[in-house]
């Protein structure tokens, strides 16, 4: 039988998030895995009940996005082949943000490799972690404005073309499945949301 929400206290909810009955205690961790990429431990972790095991982590470095926006309300995406999941998609450009490197020259820099664009005007849109149970990789999404094209792409691997989308196609293009990664449809929506 389905859980009846009408007697389900939101007040209760939100009233408990900061009281520390519900905050997971840790004892330290261990390294299965390490490279400049990526680190796979375990940490040490106790339940509000008192259940006390070792919990899968994964930790990965920050990456920055941008979402480049023209004065006809189109973005910048590019076609991408993804080997992990062996699937298409359209992409933000973006990538990982190198050590004492801001995010927003991260994204600055991704911009122009991938796409050879500049963006004006740059501003934070969203700070977001895609999977908070186990992973922690910290995205940091921009959006671009006033776009000034400066050369052909350096990266050369990155995409297979690029378009420029009207911002008003996007949802229809994430109910198709062509927008399918997290960093993207943050951006992408979180951008339709605020109003562009």
């Amino acid at each position: 039988m389905p859980h009846d929400v009408r007697h389900v206290s939101v007040r209760r909810v939100t009233d408990a998030k900061g009281d520390g009955l519900s905050r997971w205690k840790t004892f330290g961790e261990r390294t299965i895995y390490d490279n400049p990429w990526v680190w796979l431990g375990q940490i040490d972790v106790e339940l509000p009940g008192g259940e006390r095991f070792w919990h899968h982590v994964v930790r990965l470095q920050r990456a920055a996005v941008i979402v480049l926006l023209d004065d006809q309300q189109r973005v910048l995406l590019m076609w991408r082949h993804r080997f992990v999941q062996d699937r298409w998609g359209w992409e933000l450009p973006g990538g990982l943000i190198d050590e004492g490197e801001e995010p927003s020259e991260t994204a600055a820099r991704e911009l122009e490799e991938e796409t050879g664009y500049r963006a004006g005007r740059v501003e934070h849109l969203a700070t977001f972690q895609p999977m908070v149970g186990m992973v922690d990789s910290e995205h940091v999404v921009f959006v671009g404005r006033d776009p000034e094209k400066v050369g052909e792409p350096t990266d050369v691997d990155e995409v297979a073309r690029m378009e420029w989308v009207p911002l008003a196609s996007i949802p229809g293009l994430v109910a198709e499945g062509k927008i399918w990664s997290a960093g993207t449809l943050v951006g992408l929506l979180q951008l339709i949301a605020a109003g562009a």
